[in-house]
C-alpha cells in the first residue's frame, strides 16, 4: 500500500478519504489494495479509514483485536453494539465526503461490495458515501512490469496451443476421425498445464448455434461433434500459476471448409471491423493524449454494428478489464450494460470483443489491449481474416 500516493489522489478527487470495511471476507479488494493476509475466518467487522491528510485509524473487534496490526494507523477496539457506533464515528473524524467500494445502482458490480446497511450507517454519520470505482482502478486495477511479462509469457503459450488446436481440428476432419468441442477443450487444458498456466475455466470451444452461447462450456458426452461444414469458435484465457500474473483472454474463428457462406463472411467482417475501429480509436485517443472514457470504445465498435444492422444481435458490451482475474476491477468499454465513464490509463489492459449473435451461428474477435507511457497496443496475435480448417 502507497498511503502517500492514495492520499495525494484523495486531495485531488477533493475527497476527504477512503473507507475499508469488511466482515468474513467479502471484500476481496480491500485486501489486496491494503495488503492484508488473513488468517482464519474473519468473524468480525473491522474498518480502516485512510484520511486525505493525517494518520489513517483502524477499528477491530476485541476477539480480532491483530487485524489491522500491520496497517500504519491509530487504533480502536470494540466489544458491543455501542462501543462500535462510538468507533465508527471516531473513525470518521468528521469527515463528510469519503469513497467506499460502493456503486450507485450497482453500475460497477465489481466494486459495489458493501452492504446497504453498512452504507446506511456510515450516512447516517453525516457523511456523503462515493464510488471507489476510480482509487480501485488507479491502486488495484494497474499492472506492474512484472504483471506485463508474465501476461506476454501467458500470451505466447495460449497463442502457439490455439495454432496447435486449429491444427489439431483440421488434421482430424482430413482423416475423418472424430472430435468433439470438449476433445478440443480438454486439448487446450493440457497444454496449459505442460505451458505451466492457470485458468477459472473454459476455454469455449463451440460449433455453430453453441457459438451465439457466450458462455458455452462443453461437456463430456454432452458436446457436438466438428464436421466439415461447421462454423468453429474458440475462447481462451489462462495466466501464469504465478501470484503476479495477469491473464490473457483471446477469442479466434474459422470455418470447416474451403469457403464458407456469404452470411458468415459478412459477419466475420462486420466484427473485425468493429474491433479494429474501437482499437484505432483508442490508439489515436491515448497518443493525442485525450480523455477517453470507457463507454466511448463502446460506442465506436456498437456505432459500426449497428451501422451494418445488426444492432439487435450484440448483446454484451465491446470490452472488460483484465488484471488477475480475467475480468478485472478497472473500466470496461460499456455502454450497454453499464454506461462506464472510468478513464482509460497507462498501465491498465482490457479486452476488445465485439460479437454478433445470430440462432444459427455466433461470431466474436477478441484482442487485449494494454496502455503503457507510450501509447496502446494490442499484446498478441490478431485475427486479421477468415481461417480455413481444411
Amino acid at each position: 500500500m502507497n498511503l502517500k500516493a492514495i492520499q495525494d489522489y484523495l486531495q485531488a478527487e477533493k475527497l476527504d478519504g477512503w473507507l475499508f470495511f469488511d466482515h468474513h471476507q467479502r471484500d476481496e479488494l480491500a485486501y489486496r489494495i491494503l495488503d492484508l493476509h488473513p488468517q482464519g475466518l474473519v468473524s468480525r467487522r473491522w474498518y480502516y479509514f485512510i484520511p486525505a491528510k493525517g494518520e489513517p485509524r483502524g477499528l477491530v473487534h476485541k476477539i480480532e483485536s491483530g487485524r489491522l496490526e500491520k496497517l500504519p494507523c491509530e487504533k480502536r477496539r470494540y466489544a458491543s453494539w455501542q462501543e462500535l457506533a462510538e468507533g465508527i464515528h471516531w473513525i470518521l473524524g468528521g469527515a463528510k465526503r469519503v469513497a467506499m467500494q460502493y456503486s450507485p445502482n450497482c453500475a460497477i458490480p465489481y466494486v459495489s461490495l458493501v452492504d446497504a446497511g453498512t452504507i446506511e450507517t456510515i450516512r447516517a454519520e453525516g457523511v456523503e458515501v462515493v464510488s471507489s470505482a476510480n482509487l480501485v482502478q488507479e491502486f488495484e486495477s494497474k499492472w506492474t512490469q512484472k504483471g506485463l511479462d508474465l501476461h506476454q509469457q501467458a500470451q505466447r503459450a495460449v497463442d502457439a496451443a490455439r495454432c496447435d488446436a486449429f491444427g489439431l481440428v483440421a488434421e482430424r476432419l482430413r482423416t475423418g476421425t472424430k472430435i468433439t468441442e470438449y476433445d478440443v477443450k480438454m486439448f487446450m487444458q493440457e497444454r496449459y498445464k505442460k505451458a505451466g498456466l492457470v485458468t477459472d475455466g473454459g476455454p469455449i470451444v463451440a460449433v455453430n448455434e453453441n457459438c451465439s452461447d457466450q458462455h458455452y462450456d462443453p461437456q463430456a458426452g454432452e458436446s457436438r461433434e466438428i464436421r466439415k461444414g461447421d462454423f468453429f469458435l474458440m475462447d481462451m484465457w489462462a495466466k501464469v500459476d504465478d501470484p503476479d500474473a495477469m491473464y490473457y483472454d483471446i477469442t479466434w474463428t474459422g470455418y470447416c471448409g474451403e469457403q464458407a457462406p456469404e452470411k458468415i463472411h459478412k459477419i466475420f467482417n462486420t466484427v473485425k471491423e468493429a474491433r479494429d475501429r474501437a482499437v484505432k480509436f483508442i490508439k489515436d485517443g491515448i497518443a493525442a493524449k485525450k480523455d477517453l472514457r470507457g463507454y466511448m470504445v463502446d460506442d465506436v465498435a456498437r456505432g459500426y454494428i449497428r451501422e451494418q444492422g445488426f444492432a439487435e444481435w450484440f448483446v454484451h458490451r465491446t470490452g472488460h478489464s483484465i488484471g488477475h482475474e480475467v475480468h478485472g476491477t478497472g473500466a470496461n468499454m460499456d455502454n450497454l450494460e453499464t454506461h462506464d465513464e472510468r478513464k482509460l490509463i497507462p498501465w491498465t489492459c482490457f479486452s476488445i470483443e465485439p460479437g454478433i449473435y445470430l440462432p444459427e451461428v455466433g461470431v466474436r474477435t477478441e484482442v487485449d489491449v494494454f496502455i503503457g507511457e507510450d501509447g496502446a497496443r494490442v499484446t498478441g496475435a490478431i485475427q486479421e481474416g477468415m481461417i480455413y480448417i481444411v
